[in-house]
């Protein structure tokens, strides 16, 4: 797969792997608020599956892109959004056996999306691969939602609702807008070339 369908490709399933996870939350809430049935909470668990195959798959499209900028940290990336498929299917198996979420579900999803995010938005930084404007956002909306998960646990605020949500803003506007509208439309940039003081970038893309 060429890097401009791999682009194309990765900003499709950020706006995928958003909508299902909503989606499938809600339906789950639904269920557990005694407003509808089995078939709901089915459907809802299936579309959280599905958020997080799309997350898997995102880590594992952009290794190739990431790898030239940092080798390790393109694997740790993979690595971290297969984890959170792993965290998210444990869930998912939980909530339908057990008929309950797992106590604080977002927050453990959150961890590897997190730090994922980091290394994420900070390979593309330094890489280019983006506009610098764009890896900020992602930049400053991973590390917000970092901090929140560790804060939300020690009770300091509440990441689902009220103030709490506003550390999920700039990852939320990064994750379902403006990096899938910018890979949709223009796709990744050429690495800059070697030499060019860039961390990591030894070679030029064609």
């Amino acid at each position: 797969m060429g890097r401009r369908s791999i682009s194309v490709t990765v900003g499709c399933l950020f706006v995928v792997q958003m909508l299902a996870a909503a989606v499938g939350y809600a339906l789950v809430q639904r269920f557990l608020d005694g407003d509808s049935g089995q078939v709901a909470l089915r459907v809802g668990a299936l579309l959280m599956l599905c958020a997080g195959l799309a997350v898997a798959l995102i880590g594992l499209l952009l290794y190739p892109i990431l790898k030239p900028v940092d080798r390790r940290l393109a694997l740790s990336y993979a690595a971290l959004r297969i984890a959170e498929l792993a965290v998210t299917a444990v869930c998912g198996i939980y909530l339908l056996v057990r008929l309950e979420l797992v106590p604080n579900y977002l927050l453990w999803v959150y961890v590897p999306t997190g730090i994922g995010g980091l290394i994420l938005t900070y390979l593309m930084l330094v890489s280019r691969l983006v506009p610098r404007p764009i890896a900020l956002l992602g930049l400053v909306g991973y590390a917000c939602l970092t901090v929140g998960v560790p804060l939300d646990l020690l009770g300091v605020l509440d990441m689902g609702t009220g103030a709490g949500q506003i550390l999920l803003l700039p990852g939320g506007l990064f994750e379902v807008a403006v990096l899938p509208a910018w890979l949709i439309a223009r796709g990744f940039a050429a690495y800059p070339l070697a030499g060019s003081g860039v961390p990591g970038v030894q070679v030029a893309a064609g």
